[in-house]
């Protein structure tokens, strides 16, 4: 066992851990942050994308111990600090941008990484930068226009029907 620590949405934590233990395994099993979720264990779905030091990653292809000293962004940590639902998260509502809920926290830190790098990206820059992302019930579509909306661009009409 090896013992890490880190900064997970602003708090210092630490734990002990395998070798082998996956950075997903030590957010969901031993801090309970769920909201990561573990879809393929292979690295093809997307549904438990994290931040690692400003960067996002699958989580489940990095080790835990990889993480030792980083600052960690969980989807629990992306509301405002009142609790209220940041502008991804508001965008992913409106524009019903989830069904199921599986591949929605993937998606929404997701979505933050390509804003953060592209503040105004085009529908096919935004489509490009989710292809890591696997979602069964969407057709993408409202996925894209929730994305536009929170880049502040304009979204076609359709997208309030």
């Amino acid at each position: 066992m090896t013992k890490i620590s880190m900064n997970v949405n602003g708090k210092a934590v630490s734990g002990e851990v395998e070798g082998r233990t996956l950075l997903s395994t030590f957010l969901r099993d031993e801090l309970k942050l769920t909201g990561t979720h573990i879809g393929c264990d292979t690295s093809q779905c997307g549904a438990c994308m994290v931040h690692v030091d400003g960067k996002a990653v699958k989580s489940c292809t990095m080790l835990a111990g990889e993480a030792e000293g980083a600052e960690v962004s969980t989807i629990e940590g992306q509301a405002n600090a009142d609790g209220t639902l940041n502008p991804i998260q508001q965008a992913f509502q409106q524009y019903h941008g989830l069904q199921c809920g599986y591949c929605t926290p993937g998606m929404v830190m997701s979505a933050a990484a390509l804003l953060k790098e592209n503040p105004k990206p085009s529908e096919a820059e935004i489509r490009t930068y989710l292809e890591g992302n696997i979602c069964r019930c969407t057709g993408y579509q409202n996925i894209v226009f929730a994305i536009l909306a929170a880049s502040g661009q304009d979204v076609p009409d359709i997208a309030a029907q």
